[in-house]
């Protein structure tokens, strides 16, 4: 889900690069096109977070629609960054984000006279799981970020049995594959020969067949039958952990606007997102819904 390497490419624009990407104004109204049928105006354009763009994002919208079947969307993943980037050259409605903006995204805003609205939608949250029968019941940050990397290999090592350790991911074009990553690895790279799965699903059962096995899941999926989810630090991952800023493996999920300047479909989506119909939908996509 993730989020911020693209960020990381934008930084390296050269002044008169990124002067040129932003100097199409600031803050103005997305004026693509809208399809045939749908209402003018009405199309709201979403760019940022890999993390709300893979699944999030799209169910959202779909549930959106069934209401609204004139709106239109479009919804472009390429990191967060991407999102507040293009906020500010008025490129988009709304900028997705799996984090708040950093320094140099703030400087420039202020000096495109752009004030970030911020909509929080709910967390991002990832909990560790090992087979149920595993004696591990609790891992540091450390011990996590060395298992995922490989540098860890054997169970005993962590407080387990003599039994070597068997990692379980998300395939590389996985928002969660960089998500975790970021939270837990401190960007270290996966070592090879993990085995990659394309759904948090399909990892939890690899976990409950696999006494040596290792994964993450999202904290309803922890709960499946032949798995169980680790502490960190003592800390398990529950939505309240979540919310309190206790649990270390989770991140605010929030839509971004240019506040006082939003198109009026945009703050549409944006209350039904927030609304208890929206905040259903957050927690059957593997999420937190906010407090």
């Amino acid at each position: 889900m993730i989020c911020g390497h693209n960020y990381k490419t934008l930084r390296r624009l050269t002044t008169f690069g990124l002067l040129a990407f932003l100097a199409v104004g600031g803050c103005s109204e997305k004026q693509t096109p809208a399809p045939a049928g749908a209402a003018k105006g009405s199309r709201v354009v979403i760019k940022g977070s890999n993390t709300i763009g893979e699944e999030l994002g799209p169910r959202l919208i779909a549930e959106y629609k069934k209401e609204h079947p004139e709106a239109a969307f479009d919804l472009e993943s390429r990191g967060t960054g991407s999102g507040f980037w293009a906020l500010v050259a008025a490129q988009c409605d709304l900028a997705a984000a799996s984090r708040s903006p950093n320094a140099d995204e703030l400087k420039q805003a202020k000096e495109r006279n752009v004030q970030f609205g911020e909509h929080p939608i709910g967390s991002y949250s990832v909990a560790v799981i090992v087979n149920s029968a595993n004696p591990v019941a609790d891992l540091t940050r450390e011990q996590v970020r060395d298992i995922f990397t490989g540098a860890v290999q054997n169970w005993k090592d962590v407080g387990g049995s003599d039994a070597p350790i068997h990692l379980n991911i998300r395939d590389p074009i996985s928002g969660t594959y960089l998500g975790f990553q970021e939270l837990a690895m401190e960007n270290k790279p996966y070592p090879a020969g993990t085995n990659a799965l394309t759904s948090y699903a399909a990892i939890v059962q690899a976990v409950a067949q696999d006494a040596s096995g290792i994964g993450y899941a999202s904290i309803d999926l922890a709960n499946k039958p032949g798995v169980k989810a680790v502490s960190i630090g003592g800390v398990a991952p529950t939505a309240a952990a979540v919310n309190e800023g206790k649990y270390p493996y989770a991140r605010m999920l929030r839509f971004y606007t240019c506040q006082g300047k939003e198109p009026s479909p945009a703050i549409d989506f944006i209350k039904f997102v927030q609304s208890p119909n929206g905040q259903q939908i957050v927690p059957q996509m593997g999420n937190v819904p906010r407090p």
